[in-house]
């Protein structure tokens, strides 16, 4: 059990927009400053991972969510809106800057899927935001081997494989069914192949 509780956390969605533009910096032939990458690096560390825990911690002390799991569809809607709201600002935010415009398709690819997330809660199904913000990882980097004609084999079959760990580990702490986990997977993945085909 602590072991997929270890698993769910450390590959967490307000983690993985982080971890995601960290390898950017690391593999892109940037030309800016490390301390411009610093900085950009720091703005989604904010934005993705400091502010969702401190809203997650005001809806729990006004009663709008029972745990920080946010285990029910109806306690997901209000964080997801919120994080469709940040998401929208970062991949405006990064389209401006020619340097690093490629990191928005990273943002816009999320937020489709966070979108397309949000409508099925309608139908009742709890489709994985785990499984959504890993498979956006794999999707963009899919994207970023094509753009800078690199070759990330490794790095998408790393990402393909903690995928399905997290998948696991999301079906053994009983937080998803299998649908949800696979249809969080491939929204992820279809949504960042979507957007870059449309921008």
């Amino acid at each position: 059990m602590r072991w997929h509780k270890f698993v769910s956390t450390i590959l967490h969605p307000v983690l993985m927009p982080t971890i995601g533009v960290l390898i950017y910096f690391l593999l892109s032939p940037l030309r800016i400053t490390v301390y411009q990458q610093m900085y950009l690096l720091a703005i989604v560390f904010i934005g993705t991972y400091l502010f969702p825990l401190f809203l997650l911690f005001f809806l729990k002390s006004i009663n709008k969510i029972e745990s920080f799991e946010v285990e029910t569809i109806e306690e997901r809607k209000i964080p997801l809106f919120l994080m469709m709201c940040i998401f929208l600002a970062l991949g405006r935010f990064f389209y401006k800057f020619s340097t690093v415009r490629d990191l928005s398709y990273l943002f816009f690819g999320t937020l489709l899927g966070m979108i397309i997330i949000y409508f099925t809660f309608f139908t009742k199904i709890k489709t994985s935001l785990h499984l959504l913000s890993i498979g956006s990882a794999v999707g963009y980097f899919i994207i970023f081997q094509q753009m800078n004609n690199l070759f990330l084999i490794p790095l998408i079959t790393i990402f393909i494989i903690l995928s399905g760990i997290l998948g696991s580990s999301r079906l053994h702490l009983k937080a998803h069914t299998p649908k949800e986990v696979y249809l969080g997977f491939f929204i992820g993945v279809l949504s960042q192949l979507t957007v870059f085909y449309l921008l």
